[in-house]
């Protein structure tokens, strides 16, 4: 893919496509790099995704899921690894070791049954090979680093006896305990209150930075990517509309979803009463539509956008837009 840069990369993802059940397409020709030490955000509508994308870079894909073409690369160099595709040997080797992730609901990834510190013990035992009393002491160092009080008594304690934040923060614990290059967050934030959330974020870029960890974050929430990411990937109808620099693209939106999406948001402008409402339904997984997905909803969309498939244009400075009109064209028309 031309956009992509010739930086040392943690994440490469090229020209992929997923199909789910009965063999529909639901991602399509998605293109992304991550570089080391970057924090980069996927924002969309439900639907658009993002969590199959991400799932696919786990190996994690639901029952019918498969990847039907393209390439996902995790590393840089002679410590390059082929995900597509890949054994299972291979995504033990990964998974915790050099990809860590964080969901939205942290208690069904726990174990009821066992201590939350017993959970990120075993892993370090199995995965880091630590003997039963290291891995107990450098579990009680992770609960600190995360930021949960008292970290040697919540080592015994289990899931149910821990509010949603200290959970979170427990499996973000697990996530980085094996210093892991990428983290997944994928809406690792949605469920807490704004309280806890402004924690969590601190706290991720907090472990950013002392642990190099490279970022991608999963949201609906734009202000969340502003606050947070470098870079931003916008996505519709299974496929990235627009990318680049966060600053650039919530500043000046060069495709009508993106200014769709600006309409709706209180980002930069907390004192709205009024938010604007995009009008229509996204299209369903695995719905075929000629042109531009987007085209049905868009107030700009013109005979060209409905005849074939809509490329990538590159705009220059990292920016990219799938779009038929060029960013000056855009801000010169009027929307139906």
């Amino acid at each position: 893919m031309s956009s992509l840069r010739e930086e040392p990369s943690t994440l490469e993802v090229s020209d992929l496509q997923i199909s789910v059940a009965d063999g529909l397409v639901a991602v399509q020709d998605v293109s992304f790099q991550i570089r080391r030490g970057e924090s980069v955000g996927l924002v969309g509508e439900s639907g658009s995704g993002k969590t199959l994308t991400c799932r696919a870079a786990l190996g994690l894909l639901p029952a019918g899921g498969r990847v039907d073409a393209g390439r996902i690369v995790l590393g840089d160099g002679p410590e390059a690894v082929e995900l597509t595709g890949a054994r299972r040997s291979t995504w033990d080797g990964v998974r915790a070791s050099r990809i860590g992730a964080v969901f939205q609901d942290p208690a069904s990834y726990l174990n009821p049954s066992l201590t939350v510190g017993h959970q990120l013990a075993e892993q370090l035992r199995v995965k880091r090979g630590l003997r039963r009393r290291e891995a107990h002491a450098r579990t009680v160092e992770l609960f600190a680093e995360v930021g949960l009080h008292d970290p040697a008594g919540v080592f015994h304690q289990y899931p149910h006896q821990l509010s949603g934040g200290m959970l979170q923060r427990v499996l973000i614990a697990i996530a980085i305990s094996c210093e892991p290059e990428l983290l997944i967050a994928d809406e690792a934030t949605t469920a807490l209150d704004v309280v806890i959330q402004a924690e969590i974020l601190a706290l991720l870029r907090g472990l950013r930075a002392t642990h190099g960890l490279s970022l991608l974050l999963v949201t609906h929430d734009l202000a969340v990517v502003a606050e947070s990411c470098e870079r931003i990937l916008v996505m519709y109808g299974g496929q990235i509309v627009e990318s680049g620099p966060t600053d650039q693209v919530l500043g000046d939106p060069q495709h009508p979803y993106t200014r769709a999406l600006m309409g709706v948001a209180t980002i930069g402008d907390w004192g709205r009463r009024r938010l604007d409402v995009i009008p229509g339904q996204p299209p369903a997984a695995g719905e075929r539509l000629p042109g531009c997905r987007f085209a049905p909803r868009c107030g700009y969309a013109e005979a060209a956008c409905l005849t074939g498939p809509v490329p990538v244009t590159d705009l220059g400075a990292g920016r990219t837009s799938r779009c038929v009109r060029t960013s000056a064209s855009l801000a010169e028309a009027v929307p139906a």
